[in-house]
């Protein structure tokens, strides 16, 4: 989907345009080798790259994991006076850093701010033997923000300051075959989402591609609403806000808790999900319930997909279907002690929505976690 956005005085067209896809996910943390770890053992990645006083970065710890096309990076404070290290004690562990991959960082830099972005960090360069990147970061809802990353003169594995050697061993376990970053949620403040939608559709030139109202996601005691934004290839930005209900919704918990906007939950691809849950499974990974009740009236709408039923229902897996095709997903628990972060796990088979028939069991699935912690 091509975007309309013009470009700015200076030539500078939107960013948007200028994004080759997901470089890293940086998430700040309490424990960054314990949280390294935890990412190998349960969820099948490898540590690749390490960061820390040993490699001059005096004041952190940081980990790159890596799986398929997938990167994460783990970074803890070593000090009181970090500003990670503070981070983490207003929000707990949580995502920092949505950083995309570009070809020229001061293009896509010099576009978001001029039209209304707030930098964080100018365009620098930083280097070693292997070369030298380019970054350059703008903030984003909450305490969020996204970096632009070029690596077109680097030959290194992750960045300069890193090392791959000492790494600790890879746990046993079964391949997960989790291969990409399918979509990254946010959660901001009731009557804030149109604020946001239009941050990332006037600031950095993305699309609106789906929207969703709080009549299409309600349950008994919650309601939201969500905006989908994307670059109209390969990064997607679901957003969601509170909306008014009987109870508190999961959204309004997450905000409570997390003491602000932040993200929500990273959804990762896979070509086999029943390989990829039978693995997670057998790692240790837990996921939310799904009553047998639903596969009662899921199997009535969508009887007509060639589907391993008994096998999805064993393990839990969601399924639904629009006009492109179908999808096949599921949600992890929680993984930080706060209830603000989980993982999804995704197969699509040509659908391009985000399960929208399967709003009410995952809904409903995480209210009947918010109230055994008394937050319903």
């Amino acid at each position: 989907m091509a975007n309309a956005m013009t470009d700015v005085p200076g030539g500078r067209g939107p960013t948007a345009r200028l994004l080759r896809g997901w470089d890293h996910v940086e998430l700040w943390v309490g424990n960054a080798r314990t949280t390294a770890q935890f990412f190998c053992s349960a969820f099948g990645f490898t540590i690749s790259a390490y960061a820390g006083p040993e490699t001059g970065a005096i004041d952190r710890a940081s980990y790159v994991l890596d799986q398929g096309a997938v990167r994460f990076v783990v970074t803890a404070g070593l000090s009181a006076r970090s500003p990670i290290t503070a981070h983490v004690q207003r929000h707990g562990d949580g995502v920092r850093d949505l950083a995309w991959e570009v070809d020229d960082v001061d293009d896509a830099f010099a576009g978001a701010v001029a039209r209304g972005a707030v930098a964080v960090s100018e365009p620098a360069e930083v280097g070693d033997e292997d070369g030298v990147m380019r970054t350059a970061t703008v903030r984003a809802y909450g305490e969020t923000v996204h970096s632009f990353v070029a690596r077109d003169r680097y030959r290194g594995w992750f960045a300069p300051g890193y090392r791959t050697e000492g790494l600790p061993p890879l746990p046993p376990g079964p391949a997960v075959g989790i291969d990409r970053i399918d979509h990254v949620v946010g959660n901001v403040e009731l009557g804030s989402l149109t604020r946001w939608v239009n941050f990332y559709e006037s600031v950095l030139g993305f699309s609106e591609l789906l929207h969703y109202d709080d009549e299409q996601i309600r349950t008994e005691y919650s309601a939201l609403m969500s905006t989908v934004v994307w670059n109209g290839e390969n990064i997607l930005l679901p957003l969601n806000e509170p909306a008014e209900g009987r109870r508190k919704s999961q959204i309004q918990e997450y905000l409570d808790t997390y003491d602000g906007p932040g993200v929500q939950h990273l959804a990762l691809g896979t070509d086999d999900i029943v390989a990829t849950v039978r693995a997670l499974r057998q790692r240790g990974v837990r996921f939310l319930d799904t009553p047998p009740s639903y596969y009662d009236d899921v199997t009535s709408r969508l009887g007509h997909i060639g589907l391993p039923w008994d096998t999805l229902a064993e393990l839990g897996i969601l399924i639904d279907e629009d006009r492109d095709g179908y999808l096949l997903q599921i949600f992890t628990e929680n993984i930080t002690d706060r209830p603000t972060l989980f993982l999804e796990i995704i197969q699509r088979a040509g659908a391009k929505g985000f399960g929208e028939g399967n709003f009410k069991a995952l809904f409903e699935a995480i209210e009947r976690e918010q109230a055994q912690r008394g937050n319903l």
